[in-house]
């Protein structure tokens, strides 16, 4: 199957990547409101900061106008790696492709996400995901 993104990785496969290359940055782009009432991924120990853009805003969840523009006031360049984090791997998947058509050479999506698929109670954290693999993390 051809994608159009760079890939799909794994939670963990997405901590690795951040790890050992210095122009590889994480893009969580869910909303504000899950981020400061779901938390976050925490890459304190990575020496590096997560970099938030929602991909859909809150609460309308119509795609972000601005989102491209949001992207280019980061330090990312079209050929750093980018790695995009959502709640289940969806909506990263969809950033990773547009930012792709826009140039951009290496976007990648965590395709569990943050907090993952659900499981059979309709739970998420307890399947798969960035939490579920224990991946550093904080809330509000």
């Amino acid at each position: 199957m051809n994608l159009d993104y760079a890939g799909d990785l794994s939670p963990s496969e997405t901590w690795i990547k951040i790890k050992e290359n210095v122009d590889c940055f994480l893009v969580d782009c869910r909303t504000s409101a899950e981020w400061s009432l779901v938390g976050v991924p925490d890459l304190d120990s990575l020496g590096k900061k997560v970099i938030f853009i929602e991909w859909q805003t809150y609460p309308s969840m119509e795609k972000n106008p601005r989102f491209l523009q949001e992207i280019s006031e980061t330090n990312l360049k079209k050929n750093s790696k980018i790695i995009f984090l959502c709640r289940s791997g969806a909506r990263s998947r969809s950033a990773a492709e547009f930012l792709t058509s826009q140039g951009y050479e290496s976007c990648f999506n965590c395709s569990e996400g943050f907090e993952g698929s659900h499981d059979h109670f309709g739970h998420r954290s307890k399947v798969n995901g960035w939490k579920f693999h224990n991946l550093p993390w904080k809330q509000g």
